[in-house]
């Protein structure tokens, strides 16, 4: 998957620094002492902001969807190793929500900015080493779909409370460790959401940094989507994107347990194995594909994102198939008149339409994948169609019924989906 040219920087705010007390019991008083004297205190004679934040949007003409905060620590005279490199070209790159920290309050989801603690003892002083003894760059990367940058005048003012909310943890994590670190947030679908590699972009973008600098055989990748099963009473992961976010870019990753507790790696499964899907002799027979009669009606069959209009444009459209497309259409029954009235012309029609009628020949997971390369990939988009909701897969699924030849059919013709270089 390519990824777009950083997007442009949006908007700049300046969080400052946040200190977790600890938990209070509920009779006790919200207000500290330090907020008190922070408050009377003359702007100008306060500390300066230790992060600086920043909005980015995947191009200047869609809204702002990375959160990015950069921390300047208080004193950055270790910026080179003790080798003395004036450019860092290893990267460790972190998640941050249960792999740096977790609940202190044992929810499932943060109940506010100080309900927070490292998720082992071992983490800050294991991050402290990568940079003041190892000579990485340490940055976190972390998906935050519950979080939003731009909410419209309509909107719930808690929305705007989640981000200040975010904005103060990641001070009061990044105020214990007190190293130059940044962080990168993708609050919506699109391409800086992990798998994909929008923020590592960014990433090399904000630190000067070439892919042919970088140092891929030692840079990593930690976080807790990985894939793995559950075992021992440990519920499977929610997801792989983790891992993938890292096979993408093509660097190392671990779970939280195998890099800090030195576990062993545990049983994983990935959502699709990408290899099983490279080209073959499968491809070398679509290639080879040839009209039988003077007139053919094609129908196609398959989930958004399985490559039915991929094959029209490189296979149909060349031996002179015209195209119906509801998306262009926009209702079922304009698709009907106009193969009819191709037909009638003496035409052969393509209907490009999912045509669902409950087993899916494409899995999901791949057309998902397919969709957002589409989306975020002009070349492969020249409709210019936007990323689709799961909802669009799971709803094809269920509707799904295999065609017959008793339905009228001359051939009935299955096509497995392999990648096809451009």
């Amino acid at each position: 998957m390519t990824s777009p040219k950083a997007g442009k920087r949006k908007h700049s705010t300046f969080g400052g620094p946040v200190s977790p007390p600890p938990l209070r019991r509920k009779v006790q008083s919200t207000t500290t002492q330090t907020a008190v004297a922070s408050f009377f205190t003359p702007t100008s004679q306060k500390p300066p902001e230790k992060i600086i934040w920043q909005e980015r949007a995947p191009s200047d003409d869609t809204p702002s969807t990375l959160l990015v905060g950069k921390y300047i620590a208080a004193d950055d005279s270790a910026s080179t190793t003790k080798a003395g490199d004036s450019k860092r070209n290893k990267i460790a790159a972190f998640d941050f929500d249960s792999t740096l920290i977790q609940t202190s309050s044992g929810k499932r989801f943060a109940s506010d900015s100080a309900d927070w603690k490292w998720w082992h003892p071992s983490v800050p002083g294991r991050l402290r080493k990568l940079y003041l003894e190892e000579g990485y760059r340490v940055v976190v990367v972390s998906n935050q779909a519950g979080l939003t940058l731009k909410p419209d005048s309509k909107a719930p003012k808690s929305l705007q409370t989640k981000v200040d909310s975010f904005k103060a943890k990641v001070s009061a994590v990044f105020n214990q460790l007190d190293l130059p670190i940044s962080i990168y947030a993708a609050t919506a679908k699109d391409i800086y959401r992990k798998p994909r590699p929008g923020m590592w972009t960014e990433i090399l973008d904000d630190y000067d940094l070439q892919p042919s600098e970088v140092d891929f055989e030692h840079s990593i990748f930690v976080g807790d989507a990985g894939g793995r099963h559950a075992e021992a009473g440990r519920p499977k992961d929610f997801s792989c994107s983790d891992r993938n976010f890292a096979e993408n870019i093509g660097i190392k990753f671990y779970s939280p347990e195998e890099y800090f507790l030195d576990e062993a790696p545990k049983p994983f499964t990935r959502t699709f194995e990408p290899s099983e899907y490279l080209p073959d002799s499968t491809a070398k027979a679509i290639a080879s594909f040839t009209r039988k009669n003077d007139q053919d009606l094609v129908i196609f069959c398959g989930s958004p994102g399985s490559g039915k209009s991929t094959f029209y444009w490189k296979m149909l459209q060349p031996l002179g198939y015209v195209r119906i497309n509801q998306d262009i259409l926009k209702t079922r029954e304009k698709c009907l008149k106009v193969a009819e009235e191709y037909l009638r012309e003496g035409k052969s029609v393509a209907v490009d339409n999912t045509n669902a009628d409950s087993d899916v020949r494409t899995p999901v997971p791949v057309c998902e994948h397919n969709d957002a390369v589409r989306a975020f990939n002009k070349s492969m988009n020249p409709e210019k169609r936007s990323i689709l909701s799961s909802v669009a897969f799971r709803s094809f699924t269920s509707r799904y019924q295999p065609p017959k030849l008793s339905e009228g059919f001359e051939d009935i013709i299955e096509i497995a989906f392999k990648v096809r270089r451009l």
